[in-house]
């Protein structure tokens, strides 16, 4: 028991539920009135079936700094000036009065600034009715002859409804018609003469196809939102004489014709539809009972006088019409009393007050009051279609403020998909309401692109349709048949028959006044009158009690042939019946073939969506990857195109800095052995000459003449004890070195060597080399003044350039330099003003021989450091 009551109660299942992959777009209509004079100026033009054409009146143009543009709105359809009212039911509200029938929900309402036609357009005027009275017509026209008595369908208060028995609704009938309430006459009802031209229409516009064989029942109610409440306006508000009332400054009253009217709450009913509790619906028979009564309503809701409509609705008006339908049972005669079978639909129709502005229409006090509330329910209602079109359009999952009003709280059952969304956008095209009607405009447009999702049709009873005609027929048939062998139709013509027949058939009564004693012949006739009668009666006797036994005789054959026909129908069902089974069975069958294929359509289709993404994925990779291939062609293009460029201009560079090397070289080579033949010549001219002579400069021609063959050095005294070379210790001895050692050097077989460890010995720079590494030495030899080689090791560091090459930095130069100790030392200059004659002819060997070889370093060259040699040519002396 204790588990019981902790069990959470299952959610309650919809009766009209919706179908999500199925919406259908608000449908919005825009209907144009007329102008009130031909003179005025007209800012929106009618342009084709679906569009019409804004443009600003002049005075805007002239306040907007001189802007003039034109804007078009489109619909599903635009009713000109010249429209009727018959053409805008027959293309808005006709099928909403279809759905109705058929047992599914719709809403209609118009919307517009005031003043322009939205209360026209739902009543219509005398002679032209409008949308209301013509959907009641409509309704009452095609179920007329299937409406049920009254009180057979009963609404209870939690917006449902039940179906009574015939003695329950007669009962009802019965305590209605002891009430002293006037009640309606279906034959002769008399017609307020106010509203007898608006519902006398002429078209008799009907549903072709309505369900015969059920009973309909039609309820109306009307209310209205006046500042955020709820009111009926058929609420009959009873007088108190000893409550006291309560006048506008919320003081209490004693007058009894003031009775402030009570306000009414919404409520959820247990198929979360909306419903306004304690509000009074009636149910009606007929267009003018269902009119009148709306009339009744009418004259309570609530107008006033302003500057820009003369009589202004201050509030929402809501008119709903509730059309209840149950099927009859097998027979054909009565109604069944399953609650699961009974359909309940509604039509609302809405008039909503007309949006204003207040420097317009002057408001003041309640009126300013009246006009904040309308706009701020109408605001509340463009932000619910607003965040429902974003929700629909963008995938988003925002909470629609549907409690922010009343009026967008009573209706958010259709929006969320409970039936059909109708509007008819009503515009004043005077120049005056151009911004009023342009945010109008914006607001039709956007309701647009709002979906609904379309309800699903109500499931069949399963039961034999054409049993109301068949029991129409039977019944015929058998009065036909009892008309011909004599007996009564019905009770009442049986009376009026055997009466009829009697009082035709007796002779009439003489006069039985006596006037005299001695009358002897009234009695007489009198006494043959009644012997007629007498014989006459039993003669009527006889022929009563053969007419009983022929009734009995026909009952009994009515009664086999009944049987008979019960037999065979019970055949008939039980074959039906095996039918139906086999059919449900293959209904079932196919059902869950059906479901087994939904779902494969479901995998398919998702699978499908996952190989068009991976498709579109796919193309755009493919479409930037070509697209990379284009630009790096285009690249790789220009690149060549610069490098050729490049290797032409350093091909031609280097040409001409080889042709220029090379003559520089020539010339240095020829210096240098010219220099070598002078000090040779010297050396043998201070050996063979004596000391005393000075010895002739020989020319350069001369010796051009005889060139001498380069001396070698001498090479160590074989025997001397062999010395263990010392190898000079680096500095940087735990680096990686580029030895860069040209193969032009000599060696020079001295004691000391340069030795670098884990060196990288090249005889050419290469920038592969110098990526291994961080040091570099070059080793280069020149020929020293006093004729010996000498040697420079020039040390640098090796650092990665921003365009990802390698570069050198020079930082060190060690110079290895051998000379031989018999050798003289030679002095730039003279030491003392008498030299001997050999100084004096080393003197200017020596210094032409020291500034004849010049040392250039030039930095970047590609081959490293690029040391070249000069010679310059020594000038004779006078």
């Amino acid at each position: 028991m204790m588990a019981t009551r902790a069990k959470k109660p299952r959610r309650p299942i919809l009766k009209k539920p919706s179908n999500p992959s199925l919406r259908d777009p608000v449908g919005v209509y825009c209907r144009v009135r007329p102008l009130s004079r031909p003179d005025q100026e007209c800012c929106i033009e009618v342009i084709s079936d679906t569009t019409v054409q804004m443009h600003p009146p002049d005075g805007y143009r002239i306040f907007r700094n001189g802007e003039y543009r034109e804007t078009q709105y489109s619909f599903k359809e635009v009713f000109g000036t010249l429209v009727v009212q018959k053409k805008v039911f027959d293309v808005v509200a006709k099928p909403l009065v279809e759905d109705l029938i058929r047992g599914k929900n719709g809403l209609l309402f118009t919307y517009g600034v005031t003043g322009s036609g939205k209360t026209h357009t739902m009543t219509g005027s005398p002679g032209d009715g409008g949308l209301l009275p013509r959907c009641l017509d409509m309704i009452f026209n095609s179920i007329g002859p299937f409406q049920a008595k009254r009180f057979v369908f009963k609404l209870d208060d939690k917006n449902g409804v039940d179906v009574q028995c015939e003695v329950d609704a007669l009962l009802e009938r019965q305590k209605r018609d002891v009430m002293p309430v006037p009640k309606p006459t279906p034959g002769k009802r008399q017609i307020d003469p106010e509203i007898a031209d608006m519902i006398n229409v002429q078209d008799q516009c009907k549903v072709e196809e309505v369900d015969e064989d059920n009973v309909y029942c039609v309820f109306v109610s009307y209310i209205e939102i006046y500042n955020n409440y709820i009111y009926d306006l058929l609420e009959e508000a009873p007088f108190d004489p000893i409550k006291p009332k309560w006048n506008n400054c919320n003081t209490p009253v004693r007058n009894g014709d003031f009775i402030p009217p009570q306000s009414k709450i919404l409520r959820e009913d247990q198929n979360h539809n909306m419903y306004v509790t304690g509000c009074t619906e009636v149910e009606v028979k007929s267009t003018e009972e269902a009119f009148e009564v709306f009339w009744r309503g009418q004259k309570k809701r609530r107008i006033a006088n302003t500057q820009l409509n003369r009589e202004s609705s201050r509030s929402h008006s809501v008119f709903i019409i509730k059309l209840a339908q149950a099927p009859l049972d097998a027979d054909g005669d009565k109604v069944l009393q399953e609650k699961e079978q009974i359909t309940l639909s509604q039509l609302s129709l809405v008039d909503l007050a007309g949006s204003e502005r207040t420097n317009r229409t002057k408001a003041e006090g309640n009126r300013l009051r009246e006009a904040g509330n309308i706009n701020q329910s109408l605001m509340t209602l463009r932000t619910c279609i607003e965040v429902l079109r974003e929700n629909q359009m963008y995938g988003l999952n925002k909470m629609v403020p549907y409690r922010d009003s009343k009026l967008t709280h009573l209706f958010k059952n259709y929006f969320d998909g409970e039936g059909k969304v109708r509007m008819i956008v009503c515009v004043n095209p005077k120049a005056e309401d151009y911004e009023e009607s342009l945010q109008v405009m914006r607001f039709a447009e956007m309701t647009q692109e709002v979906e609904v999702a379309r309800p699903v049709d109500r499931p069949l009873c399963g039961l034999t349709p054409g049993r109301r005609f068949r029991n129409q027929a039977f019944q015929e048939e058998l009065s036909r048949k009892l008309e011909m062998r004599g007996g009564p139709v019905d009770a009442e013509t049986e009376e009026q028959s055997v009466l009829e027949t009697i009082l035709q058939n007796f002779p009439p009564l003489p006069t039985c006044e006596l006037l005299d004693i001695n009358d002897d012949q009234t009695l007489p006739k009198l006494i043959e009158v009644l012997e007629k009668r007498h014989k006459l009666r039993q003669m009527l006797i006889k022929e009563f009690s053969k007419a009983v036994l022929t009734f009995k005789t026909v009952l009994q054959e009515f009664d086999c042939s009944v049987a008979s026909k019960e037999n065979y129908i019970k055949g008939r069902l039980s074959e039906k019946e095996k039918t139906i089974a086999g059919q449900k069975t293959e209904i079932e069958r196919l059902e869950k073939k059906i479901k087994t294929l939904e779902y494969k359509i479901e995998i398919l289709e998702k699978t499908a969506t996952i190989y068009e993404e991976d498709k579109r994925n796919l193309q755009q990779e493919l479409e930037s990857k070509s697209q990379k291939l284009q630009r790096q062609a285009s690249d790789k293009r220009r690149l060549e195109a610069r490098f050729q460029g490049m290797v032409a201009e350093t091909t031609m560079k280097w040409e001409k800095e080889c042709e220029r090397r090379v003559a520089a070289k020539q010339l240095e080579m020829q210096n240098k052995l010219w220099v070598k033949d002078e000090k040779l010549k010297q050396l043998k001219a201070i050996v063979t000459e004596p000391k005393n002579d000075k010895p002739e400069r020989p020319s350069r021609e001369r010796d051009r003449e005889k060139p001498v063959q380069r001396s070698v050095s001498p090479s160590p005294v074989p025997n001397a004890p062999p010395v263990r070379l010392r190898h000079r210790r680096s500095r940087s001895a735990g680096e990686r070195w580029v030895d860069h050692k040209p193969p032009s050097n000599l060696p020079t077989e001295t004691v000391m060597q340069p030795h670098v460890p884990h060196a990288i010995t090249v005889a050419a720079a290469s920038e592969k080399a110098l990526a291994k590494c961080d040091k570099y030495m070059l080793t280069h030899q020149e020929l020293a003044s006093d004729g010996e080689i000498e040697t420079k090791l020039i040390k640098g560091d090796v650092f990665k350039t921003r365009g990802g090459g390698q570069a050198v930095q020079f930082t060190d130069i060690e110079t290895l330099k051998q000379e031989s100790p018999t050798g003289r030392k030679r002095r730039s200059s003279p030491s003392n003003p008498d030299p001997p004659e050999d100084a004096a002819e080393s003197e200017w060997t020596d210094v032409e021989t020291r500034c004849s070889v010049a040392v250039e370093m030039r930095a970047g060259s590609a081959l490293g450091p690029g040391y070249e040699h000069h010679a310059q040519p020594k000038r004779r002396k006078p």
